[in-house]
């Protein structure tokens, strides 16, 4: 899994630094509700009929046994005992006061996780295969590119307050376990005929009231150039959504009105000013990312056939893309933990897990 460098800790350091002094100034009655609520929302924050909602986000749906301790310490002292895994890969926190959560988001921090633009009209946390990096079908790991998404997206001055909530899913799997087609923007991995990577691009797919598969605007984006297309498509979104009705001013509702043929003609003319520019990936820039996820130094079994031909294998149980290790999920059948975790086991930290479980609350 990913590790924050320096930089990424100061960042989210000073994230919470702000955040306590903006909740302090607004308790102090020096800032408005009006004032506080883009501020809270882009920490994750909701306040609801009964009590503030906190929502964390679990990147690509993996948590080290060290950050899931802290969430479960967390949620025993600050809230009543439980969270609720949502289908974003997020954990939320439904009963925090509002005068703990930058208490809260501190201890988040000191096991490198944040809130950081987990709700409000922003690019929100980046998702993708509950099972990325150890699938058997994955052309690639994909959580990489779901990274650099993370670093770019991050507290973009240009996109922080978009028309609407916009969400990105990444899959490079035979099974698209992340469902890309019903996110703002979809990206599935794959070859040209010539064998480099890139990606299918897909625009304007959403769920909630009013559920849209997303068309195909590019079959074939050259992977050096994910992050020019991406501030492509932002751009067109941002210069022509609507905000005079929040349930007309999702790209959903963008791509229908122009349709998908004229809105990936301006995509195409923006990322034409874009494209080789300054945020064109590099060879360096890839390769450091991909050694980032490299896998752990799985312990060798005895005998790895008896692990997904004995009998009594259980259905739960994964192949994986590492021949002598599997991935098996436990189900949670009722409860506020319900959900799907699966587990794998790394020395270097305890178990691994990730989310992939039921209800996200009105993300």
């Amino acid at each position: 899994m990913y590790r924050y460098d320096a930089f990424d800790q100061a960042l989210v350091d000073q994230r919470v630094a702000q955040f306590r002094d903006q909740t302090r100034r607004f308790l102090a009655g020096e800032l408005s509700e009006d004032d506080f609520r883009p501020l809270r929302l882009q920490n994750g924050l909701y306040v609801q009929k009964h009590a503030p909602m906190l929502r964390i986000a679990i990147p690509y749906g993996t948590l080290s046994s060290a950050q899931l301790r802290v969430l479960a310490d967390v949620a025993d002292r600050y809230d009543r005992g439980y969270g609720h895994f949502s289908t974003r890969q997020n954990l939320q926190l439904n009963w925090p006061a509002l005068e703990a959560v930058p208490d809260i988001l501190a201890e988040l921090a000191t096991v490198q996780m944040h809130a950081i633009q987990t709700s409000g009209n922003c690019i929100r946390n980046t998702t993708t295969d509950h099972f990325a990096g150890v699938a058997r079908d994955e052309l690639v790991d994909p959580r990489p590119y779901c990274e650099l998404i993370r670093q770019w997206s991050t507290l973009h001055p240009e996109f922080a307050f978009l028309p609407r909530k916009f969400k990105i899913a990444v899959s490079a799997a035979t099974a698209d376990r992340a469902a890309v087609q019903v996110h703002d923007i979809g990206l599935r991995v794959v070859r040209d005929d010539a064998g480099a990577l890139g990606f299918e691009v897909w625009a304007g797919g959403g769920l909630g009231r009013t559920p849209v598969v997303a068309p195909l605007i590019r079959p074939f984006l050259p992977e050096r150039e994910l992050i020019n297309y991406l501030d492509a498509i932002l751009r067109v979104y941002n210069r022509y959504g609507r905000r005079d009705n929040k349930y007309k001013a999702r790209i959903k509702i963008l791509v229908r009105e122009l349709g998908p043929a004229t809105f990936a003609g301006q995509v195409e003319a923006e990322w034409a000013a874009l494209r080789g520019g300054p945020s064109t990936l590099t060879d360096e820039v890839l390769e450091a990312m991909r050694a980032a996820f490299a896998p752990p130094p799985y312990r060798a079994l005895e005998d790895a056939h008896d692990l997904h031909h004995g009998a009594g294998v259980p259905a739960s149980l994964r192949g994986q893309a590492h021949a002598d290790a599997a991935a098996i999920a436990f189900h949670r059948s009722a409860g506020d933990q319900a959900g799907t975790l699966h587990a794998v086991d790394d020395p270097r930290d305890g178990a691994v897990l990730g989310a992939d479980a039921l209800g996200e609350g009105g993300e």
